[in-house]
């Protein structure tokens, strides 16, 4: 028996989840299929942030079900790049896709071939956006300006010796007006300095050796 996952999501308050998973269990109920989990979210279409629908993914990341069942297409997706994501990223998780609505099923052939239409999409469109990024990132080097974070504009030294004395991480981060991370980094370059220092004298020294001899 397979396991299936079912997905449902309204807009408003005003709507009820339970008549899309009505159907939606009558459905893997005809088809034999093992409810192992209900997602829902109550939240506008047009919301990137869906908390059901990322723990479905996540869920589907750690193959958790083996069947995603929806009643549409505009209940999973908040436009049709979305969509394509979804379902670009279900096939290559083997995650089988049911729409009730639209009556696509990816476990068919009229499925398979959309699967495959779509992966090309998806990946015509991932191929665009590198390009576009390339294109963007060699016209900022032509035009001179600087590709990546900006250096941090403050006084080092004075950042790890602020730690050092015992002030703790979060101090040190508020004074400076940097993240904690920044702080670890910067003690961690100080300690690590010395060290290539002081390696340089034996070097020439080793060096200086080896010539008398």
């Amino acid at each position: 028996m397979k396991r299936a996952a079912l997905y449902s999501r309204i807009s408003t308050g005003d709507q009820h989840l339970e008549t899309q998973l009505l159907d939606l269990r009558e459905m893997a109920k005809q088809r034999g299929l093992e409810i192992v989990r209900e997602y829902s979210d109550v939240i506008s279409g047009a919301k990137s942030k869906r908390p059901g629908l990322d723990q479905l993914m996540s869920d589907a990341r750690r193959h958790r079900f083996d069947i995603l069942l929806v009643s549409g297409f505009d209940r999973i997706a908040r436009n049709v790049r979305h969509f394509l994501d979804v379902l670009d990223e279900l096939r290559q998780l083997n995650v089988q896709f049911i729409s009730m609505r639209e009556n696509i099923d990816t476990g068919g052939p009229l499925g398979r071939a959309l699967l495959t239409i779509i992966g090309a999409i998806a990946e015509l469109e991932r191929s665009l956006i590198t390009e576009r990024v390339k294109a963007g990132m060699r016209r900022a080097k032509l035009e001179g300006r600087r590709i990546g974070r900006t250096p941090l504009n403050i006084d080092r030294k004075q950042v790890v010796e602020d730690r050092r004395s015992g002030i703790s991480l979060t101090k040190v981060a508020t004074k400076h007006h940097i993240s904690r991370a920044s702080v670890c980094r910067l003690v961690k370059e100080a300690v690590a300095t010395p060290r290539v220092i002081a390696q340089a004298p034996q070097t020439e020294l080793s060096s200086e050796l080896e010539t008398a001899a």
